[in-house]
């Protein structure tokens, strides 16, 4: 009660000095935006999207962020008013509804001392140790609640610290969290293209005792050869640097985890009464090892990274699994791909155990054309293969009139791992793909896209998942306000795990049709669309989890000021 009492003076507060600030021409400056979804669920037993409470009965569901911000007397306010009623953002498979202050903090600088109190989004070097931070996609908000402090020796070192509380929706987790990092940067002499950022950084979780009451009591149905004694605390340290000298930029961060308790999903327990069950608590130290290296200079961009992960669950309760209570981020090792076939299958990070390296190399042969290569391979720390893609592209533009965009992706994916799907044989895909884009006159144009994946069959002849694929995208630009799409994705070879006849139990060739209005108005941007999709994964930053099939009319909405 005494936070939301907080949380209503803070909004109050906001409210009644911005109006009068800005009438006495103090300089004080507001800005913010609001961003809007509804669905409109609509039953379709064929493709899976059924036997939830949206499509069951409450047929509507939605979420809603406006984000103020206001600056005035050396201070920076801001506050994220967040809205769910009836939504399937936090669990596609259930319904959440609730309403309040998502967010609120207060910044200040004094001299070279600056701090901030609230909700704050940070990170450790690259993240690897701590990074508390947002993403709307997965509905990740981990924000640090609490207070942060900074000071700044000159221009070349800054040290900051610390401490406070993770956000849970509108809640908070009870475990507590401080960290301290110190970063430096050296400049070389005049003229020389040399800099050096080396930093490093310490983060120390402490459970709470209602989470370690609940562990203990986890614990005891283990047995005797499974159980160990869970640690109230547990630190974290990195040291990272990055060194660019003329074409080249090399980052380098290494990073260690304490003992630590962690639950593993992807292993089995057997209890005392010897049933099985499907993830394992285990403790066990961490470590990590991340680099990469890039060269840029006339028209060539070549980009080298390398992962080495072993025991790095990182979070703020060891029973949270998926997106849940992660303290920190773990750079993915792909490529971003945002072709709709090309993107179906993207690889979760492995916190467990993940060996991986990615080359990314482009060339700029003129003005009018570029080609890019990219590999990457994932594999087990037992070698044991978790991902690989080969991807291509070409692209050829006219300047102002004409771009063309084509390639082959080649990919192999553990379906074992990334879908939890026991016995599942390796996924092999090929995806040839292009994407030709017109401009007219008057900010008009029109783009054609069109994807094809061959997934292959099994000895019995079944293609593997979903089976082979085909997607052709139309879109057109009919004025400069208005976008209109119109595409369709059909699994052309049906495969195990496409949707079936009731009555034969026949694989059927299925349409995932979807129809797109866009209109936009200075900065505001409405979104009308209509929307099939079939049961996949969706991942932002190497974080993804599986989204069941959609049927229904989407809307958003997103303005700013």
């Amino acid at each position: 009660m005494k936070f939301l009492h907080i949380c209503i003076t803070c909004w109050l507060a906001f409210w009644l000095v911005a109006p009068l600030s800005a009438q006495e021409g103090s300089g004080g400056r507001l800005s913010g935006n609001l961003e809007a979804n509804g669905n409109f669920f609509l039953r379709d037993t064929l493709i899976g999207a059924a036997k939830t409470p949206q499509y069951d009965r409450q047929i509507f569901g939605s979420e809603s962020w406006l984000n103020l911000n206001y600056s005035n007397w050396g201070f920076d306010f801001a506050l994220r008013f967040d809205v769910f009623n009836n939504s399937n953002l936090l669990n596609p498979q259930g319904s959440y509804t609730a309403l309040g202050i998502g967010r609120w903090y207060v910044h200040k600088t004094v001299d070279n001392f600056d701090f901030s109190v609230g909700y704050l989004y940070d990170q450790i070097g690259s993240g690897i140790i701590f990074r508390s931070y947002e993403q709307r996609a997965l509905l990740i908000d981990n924000a640090l609640v609490g207070l942060r402090v900074g000071y700044n020796f000159g221009d070349n070192l800054r040290v900051k610290a610390f401490s406070g509380l993770q956000k849970q929706q509108f809640d908070l987790y009870k475990s507590v969290i401080a960290g301290a990092s110190i970063d430096y940067f050296l400049v070389g002499k005049e003229g020389s293209q040399f800099t050096l950022a080396p930093g490093a950084g310490i983060v120390r979780r402490t459970l709470d005792d209602a989470t370690m009451n609940n562990l203990v009591a986890t614990i005891n149905t283990y047995l005797a050869d499974d159980a160990f004694v869970p640690t109230y605390t547990a630190y974290a340290m990195s040291l990272y640097n990055t060194l660019t000298w003329g074409p080249f930029t090399w980052y380098a961060e290494g990073a260690y985890k304490t003992r630590d308790n962690m639950s593993n999903p992807l292993v089995d327990r057997v209890t005392i009464t010897g049933d099985t069950i499907v993830g394992k608590l285990v403790q066990s130290p961490g470590s990590v090892f991340y680099s990469s290296l890039s060269f840029a200079k006339s028209g060539l961009g070549i980009t080298l990274e390398g992962k080495r992960t072993k025991n790095f669950s990182f979070r703020t309760r060891p029973q949270e699994e998926l997106n849940r209570g992660l303290m920190n981020f773990l750079p993915p090792m792909t490529r971003v791909n945002t072709y709709r076939l090309t993107a179906r299958y993207m690889p979760a990070t492995q916190e467990f155990g993940e060996l991986a390296f990615q080359v990314d190399a482009r060339y700029a042969i003129n003005k009018h054309t570029s080609v890019n290569v990219n590999f990457s391979n994932i594999t087990d720390l037992d070698g044991n293969q978790l991902y690989r893609e080969i991807y291509t592209e070409l692209l050829l533009k006219k300047t102002r009139k004409w771009q063309f965009t084509g390639g082959v992706q080649f990919q192999n994916y553990n379906q074992e791992v990334y879908f939890f799907k026991p016995h599942e044989p390796i996924l092999e895909n090929i995806t040839p793909y292009f994407d030709f884009l017109y401009r007219f006159p008057k900010r008009r144009a029109v783009r054609l896209e069109a994807q094809y994946m061959l997934t292959g069959q099994d000895a019995k002849g079944i293609g593997y998942d979903y089976g082979d694929w085909l997607f052709g995208l139309l879109e057109i630009s009919p004025a400069a306000k208005w976008t209109i799409t119109l595409s369709d994705m059909y699994n052309i070879g049906p495969g195990k795990n496409s949707p079936s006849d009731a009555n034969t139990g026949e694989k059927l060739s299925v349409h995932f049709p979807r129809f797109d209005v866009f209109y936009t108005h200075g900065a505001n941007r409405f979104s009308l669309s209509y929307v099939k999709q079939v049961e996949g994964v969706v991942c932002t930053g190497g974080v993804c989890r599986i989204e069941p099939a959609f049927s229904g009319v989407k809307f958003s909405v997103n303005s700013s000021f």
